[in-house]
């Protein structure tokens, strides 16, 4: 036997160790699922997956990647909650849009998704029971904010229960994967405008069109072999899409944070994010005077967004998010002084942050 082969009968005898132990881990999360439903508890909790994750990651001494560790548990959750009862997942779809594929990295591919047309559907799926989570985009590194979802906000009970941050990485893909084949390109407008300068750069006098998904453009692409499309690695897969060139986004510093919506905030984990909605009396210097609490209490605010109320010309409500978690002391004095000088106030969610860029759990 080759020395080879030898190292290939330990790795398979380590993966049947493996096998067993995953099949042990699923008999106990059957049982912990039957106490569950005798005692009415929560099935789904995330802050004790966060845990996990965050106890193994601190014990990993490597070489396993960090991160992949994190994945494969993310797997290991899906797949064991399936076994109490599938989580349902709202999100804007269609399939294979980086908004299904943030679901992915949050929920797993053992959850339940529910692709729908609008950010507003997002929400009303959530608010009716129909699914108990949903996901939409806030905001974009390059792009910047998405106005909708925050608007959406002003108007629904629904809490942020968790954030997802997924680097936005655009491949051109077709059925050949050869790009003398392409005479075409097709996609969303927000990937085309990420990619103009490779675009113009690569594929020059090579006409590019607009079309409403890039899951879109990747069904097109399926049916005609004379089109490309730009897109995620998801979209090439569904889709049966070879990848003709990777990243061909012009920034390589490319990210998109998404709000996990659900009926209710999850409580501290130690590393959490709290986000509000206020509106200040119409004076001068009411912004400056109103945000004082903050820096009276030591809290960092990581975000502050203005939009119109819609209601009364030239009144704006602020969106904030703010290190830490609602239930802290600090932030919760600083919050409570801030509503003494607002029109109006709400605790739009405490919930777990995660780091700038790829999501780390």
């Amino acid at each position: 036997m080759s020395k080879i082969e030898e190292l290939r009968k330990v790795i398979d005898g380590i993966d049947d160790r493996i096998l067993e132990l995953l099949n042990q881990r699923a008999k106990v999360v059957i049982e912990v699922g039957n106490v569950k439903k005798q005692e009415k508890a929560e099935l789904h909790v995330p802050n004790r997956e966060k845990a996990i994750l965050d106890r193994l990651t601190s014990k990993n001494p490597g070489p396993f990647p960090g991160e992949s560790l994190q994945a494969v548990f993310r797997e290991i959750f899906s797949a064991s909650l399936s076994l109490e009862q599938p989580v349902k997942v709202a999100y804007l779809g269609p399939r294979a849009t980086f908004t299904h594929l943030a679901c992915l990295q949050h929920f797993g591919y053992s959850a339940q998704y529910v692709p729908v047309n609008s950010i507003k559907e997002v929400f009303v799926e959530v608010e009716r029971g129909l699914a108990e989570y949903g996901v939409v985009p806030v905001e974009n590194s390059i792009e910047g904010v998405v106005s909708y979802t925050l608007d959406m906000f002003m108007e629904s009970e629904l809490k942020i229960s968790a954030e997802i941050m997924l680097e936005v990485s655009e491949n051109l893909m077709n059925k050949t994967g050869k790009m003398e084949d392409v005479k075409k390109v097709c996609s969303h407008p927000q990937p085309i405008g990420q990619c103009r300068g490779w675009l113009e750069s690569n594929l020059k006098g090579i006409p590019v069109a607009e079309v409403s998904s890039t899951a879109r453009a990747a069904e097109m692409a399926a049916e005609d072999t004379s089109l490309a499309a730009i897109g995620s690695r998801l979209a090439a897969e569904i889709y049966g899409l070879r990848i003709i060139k990777e990243r061909i986004e012009d920034s390589s510093n490319n990210y998109t944070r998404f709000l996990v919506i659900s009926r209710k905030s999850p409580s501290k984990t130690g590393r959490d994010k709290t986000s509000i909605l206020f509106s200040v009396k119409d004076k001068a210097g009411a912004l400056y005077e109103t945000l004082k609490p903050f820096a009276a209490h030591g809290i960092n605010l990581t975000k502050i967004e203005s939009r119109p109320s819609r209601k009364k010309a030239w009144e704006y409500h602020f969106f904030v998010d703010m290190e830490g978690h609602y239930d802290d002391p600090e932030v919760r004095a600083a919050v409570d002084e801030l509503g003494k000088n607002c029109v109006f106030i709400k605790v739009l969610g405490a919930y777990p942050a995660v780091e700038d860029g790829p999501d780390k759990g």
